[in-house]
């Protein structure tokens, strides 16, 4: 009889089970947003880049109208592939499954319209971190009705867009890795995902199956980057800036010395200014640096004396955290502000 009764409650437990966790991820849904996310961030620096389109508001509203194309399309491929499974096993959209797609649908909208942003108020930084977050947080929801695989891995996709930005990643190792995270890691976790219900499957189980994700999703990029770090580039001779000044050879390497000054050409536009060709801001090095030099053009790569060559010609990260303006009689008016160049993902030692 206490068998009978045990058995009987782990039925009831059963029941409680599925109508909590009632949803269940479609494999065509990850294998599609993934493919298309990964596919996005992997080719995102050849495709309308400011060499393409250099007006800075065509090249968002291209943006605009590439994302908006691209996640319209997949959303309705994958409406439809939703709908024609569901048919063939005789179910109905249920109230929940159709919250969660608006939660999805919104949170995407919010990724593009903060994309879209970035061309006007900056911080192109942080635009995988936030895709990393959104799309991690569309998967929680999903998970929170469905197999706990799921909201797992969403968890998991909100911790590496947030840890992206406090370890301060360079670009490069960003694009890598929402490219990992959701050129494999969604379709993985269509592979992964077991029965509907999460109380079937063990906890272990689960845990190994994370641990597997995070391994396909981490070691790509890490490799990805180990090579790109590989590739120093060919010796060239190392000149002073004199040196380079009176005999220039094809290629060679310019070694800036610190307290060289060097002046930044600003193209003022807007509102309240009008260009000059006084507007120059000269910055000066705090530290020598070799700079590689081809055909009289610099090729993007340089590094501090018997350092690592870095291969991003440009800051990581601009900053003005803060500005003051000033007017003064006799002095007349002025603008203060603070300006952070960061050369680096990671300040030398």
């Amino acid at each position: 009889m206490p068998s009978i009764a045990s058995q009987q409650l782990d039925s009831i437990h059963a029941m409680l089970g599925a109508g909590q966790r009632s949803l269940r991820l479609e494999s065509h849904s990850l294998i599609l947003w993934g493919m298309s996310f990964g596919g996005l961030a992997l080719v995102s620096n050849h495709l309308l880049t400011a060499d393409q389109i250099p007006d800075a508001a065509t090249r968002a509203i291209a943006w605009l109208g590439l994302m908006s194309l691209l996640l319209g399309a997949v959303s309705l491929l994958d409406w439809q592939l939703t709908r024609r499974a569901k048919l063939a096993r005789d179910e109905l959209w249920s109230f929940i499954h159709r919250q969660v797609l608006k939660v999805w649908w919104l949170l995407l909208s919010a990724g593009v319209l903060g994309t879209f942003a970035t061309f006007f108020f900056g911080g192109a930084y942080l635009v995988f971190p936030l895709w990393l977050v959104l799309v991690g947080l569309g998967l929680y929801v999903h998970g929170l009705f469905s197999e706990q695989t799921v909201e797992w891995v969403g968890g998991l996709l909100i911790a590496l867009g947030v840890c992206s930005v406090l370890f301060r990643l360079d670009a490069q190792s960003l694009q890598y890795l929402a490219a990992a995270a959701f050129g494999l890691g969604m379709p993985l976790l269509a592979l992964l995902q077991g029965q509907r219900h999460a109380t079937s499957t063990p906890f272990w189980l689960r845990g190994a199956k994370l641990l597997l994700w995070l391994g396909v999703v981490l070691v790509p990029p890490l490799l990805a980057q180990r090579l790109a770090d590989a590739q120093q580039p060919a010796a060239a001779p190392l000149q002073t800036l004199q040196e380079y000044a009176r005999n220039p050879l094809t290629r060679q390497t310019v070694l800036l010395p610190a307290g060289l000054s060097i002046p930044v050409h600003v193209e003022v536009s807007g509102d309240a200014f009008s260009p000059s060709a006084s507007s120059v801001l000269p910055l000066v090095l705090k530290r020598p640096v070799e700079v590689l030099v081809e055909h009289g053009r610099p090729t993007g790569q340089w590094r501090y004396p018997a350092g690592p060559w870095q291969h991003e010609g440009y800051p990581t990260a601009l900053l003005i955290p803060w500005m003051r303006a000033t007017l003064q009689p006799g002095i007349g008016p002025q603008l203060q502000v603070g300006l952070v160049v960061n050369m680096t993902a990671r300040a030398p030692s």
